[in-house]
């Protein structure tokens, strides 16, 4: 929140504000995690959608929000993705999305950073998404305008009711706690 204040008066410039929706078929939505503490496990989400409410001039204005299908998980091998979809972890048949709402967008350097509230199977917490990469805009061959943000994060996975796991006999777990997520999002403007 900018605790700033000013005597001038509110800019006279209009607000450049657009709308824009998520390109689910140029967009990923990845993470990665430790297996038996020896290496990282990756997967990814096939089905995203969403909407960003965004002027260029005034980032910090944005509004953003997000579902993810549950169902579409898929890292490669169809007994774990069974099992991920599991009650054991995300429980998908009764929290059949993950969602995210925006709830401050601040400038960082030549990036962003946006928090917001993460839902996973009902539970919500505070995750802010560090965006490093965000292209200007661009027109695709069909005239479409386009704008691309990449974005990172961790999270707990316990924080958000996934507690399944295996001792080892070596002392260490089956499935780390901590998620790195990746996300590469592409959006087309509306309207």
């Amino acid at each position: 929140m900018d605790t700033t204040t000013s005597t001038t008066a509110p800019s006279a410039t209009p607000s450049q504000a657009a709308r824009w929706t998520i390109d689910a078929a140029h967009s990923s939505v990845s993470f990665s995690v430790r297996h038996m503490m020896i290496s990282n496990v990756r997967g990814e989400f096939e089905r995203v959608a969403g909407e960003v409410t965004y002027d260029p001039r005034r980032p910090e204005a944005a509004k953003i929000s997000a579902t993810i299908e549950v169902a579409s998980i898929h890292t490669r091998e169809e007994k774990r993705d069974e099992h991920l979809r599991s009650a054991d972890f995300f429980d998908a048949e009764a929290h059949p999305t993950i969602a995210f709402v925006a709830t401050s967008v601040r400038r960082r350097g030549d990036g962003l950073d946006i928090a917001g509230d993460l839902t996973i199977r009902g539970v919500s917490r505070e995750v802010t998404l560090a965006v490093s990469e965000l292209s200007g805009e661009h027109t695709d061959p069909y005239g479409n305008r386009r704008l691309g943000a990449t974005a990172t994060t961790k999270i707990r996975r316990s924080d958000f009711g996934m507690n399944f796991n295996a001792i080892l006999e070596t002392g260490g777990v089956l499935v780390g706690d901590e998620i790195s997520i990746h996300l590469d999002i592409q959006l087309i403007k509306q309207g």
